[in-house]
């Protein structure tokens, strides 16, 4: 196992983590920017989530989902969508006042409100929070595949690395340093993708 395929195997993980999470913050954010009861009542407790250590969660994720890439993808999730439900929560309710106040004079339903109003003020929040998410979603990767014991991805090579680190240190630096490019890598997508929405944002409003 090269250590180019072991990032690419770990980012696959990080990726449908990284989807997983973000989609699941965003749907909480909107779920509780409509729902304010819902938000009173379990905001807390998505908060109290982020407060249990990952190690401790981890094992409990793989006793449900097995020693399978899918368990590796739920803790990288783990990691990704508190930041995200933050920001769909602060960016759907930025819109200007005016702007809602214009739409609901001309009889707009919440789902136009929603999707012609709220989610656009929220772009660059949740574009904020998914350069975090998107590191986070790495760093779960990697914590997943070690209590897995998936031998295909940069945490098992790094457990595989570091039993031989008195013989051969420069083999988990090398991993090492190969983790932190990938969560540097994850990182500059979101900004590329977030550089061409906005181009492309800016190219329509200006038509």
């Amino acid at each position: 196992q090269s250590l180019l395929g072991a990032a690419a195997y770990t980012f696959r993980e990080a990726l449908a983590g990284f989807g997983i999470g973000a989609a699941g913050g965003l749907l909480l954010g909107i779920v509780f920017v409509r729902f304010r009861l819902l938000e009173r009542a379990l905001v807390p407790y998505v908060v109290a989530s982020q407060t249990v250590p990952l190690i401790t969660i981890a094992p409990i994720i793989v006793i449900y989902l097995g020693f399978s890439w899918t368990s590796v993808a739920v803790i990288s999730a783990y990691l990704t969508f508190f930041p995200v439900t933050v920001a769909a929560l602060r960016g759907l309710r930025a819109a200007d006042p005016r702007a809602f106040e214009l739409m609901r004079s001309c009889a707009a339903s919440d789902r136009q409100v929603l999707w012609k109003l709220r989610v656009p003020a929220s772009v660059p929040y949740l574009f904020a929070a998914f350069r975090i998410s998107a590191a986070a979603s790495v760093v779960g990767a990697i914590i997943g595949e070690l209590p897995t014991g998936i031998p295909d991805g940069i945490g098992g090579q790094i457990l595989q690395d570091a039993q031989y680190y008195v013989t051969g240190p420069q083999k988990l630096w090398a991993t090492v340093v190969a983790a932190a490019i990938l969560g540097l890598v994850a990182v500059g997508l979101v900004g590329l993708t977030e550089a061409v929405l906005t181009r492309g944002r800016y190219r329509s409003a200006e038509a």
